[in-house]
């Protein structure tokens, strides 16, 4: 696995954070509706799951491509994946945290911007507000030649 410079990776992740803060939402035409660039995208971006950080290598690619995500979603008519599914979600109750069983819906717009192959991800949990989630560089493909959505489980994609 290739190393990433320190100084490099810091460079790339205050850019990515001053950058990400101040989008806050991006009005898609798919949807007809805007998507929230909220701090759940981010850590995501950062952490493959509570308390797991993602690679400083894997981290540093998809803060690099932050800026085409609101470009994407901004530009996007056409769905190319969705994915439903129901997972445990954690959320604060009554002042304590806990995990709930929760439907989630997980929506897939792909593009090719500056030679630059991507998938975005907009996260959604039951009938609440609609989310980016993640970006995803490049694309994995099935055995028969079909693009996947995600590459086990998009908690962690």
């Amino acid at each position: 696995m290739k190393e990433i410079d320190s100084a490099k990776f810091e460079k790339a992740k205050v850019y990515a954070e001053e950058y990400y803060s101040k989008i806050g939402e991006i009005y898609c035409p798919y949807f007809q509706e805007k998507i929230a660039f909220n701090a759940m995208g981010l850590e995501h971006l950062k952490f493959k799951g509570r308390n797991r950080a993602r690679s400083p290598l894997d981290q540093y690619v998809r803060l690099r491509l932050i800026s085409l995500a609101s470009e994407i979603i901004s530009k996007s008519h056409t769905l190319q994946g969705l994915l439903e599914r129901k997972n445990f979600e954690r959320e604060k109750t009554q002042g304590k945290w806990q995990s709930t069983l929760r439907q989630i819906s997980y929506y897939e717009f792909v593009a090719v911007i500056k030679r630059t192959r991507v998938r975005v991800i907009v996260k959604q949990v039951e009938a609440g507000r609609k989310y980016f989630w993640s970006i995803i560089p490049f694309w994995k493909m099935d055995s028969i030649g079909n693009r996947k959505l995600h590459n086990g489980n998009p908690e962690e994609d």
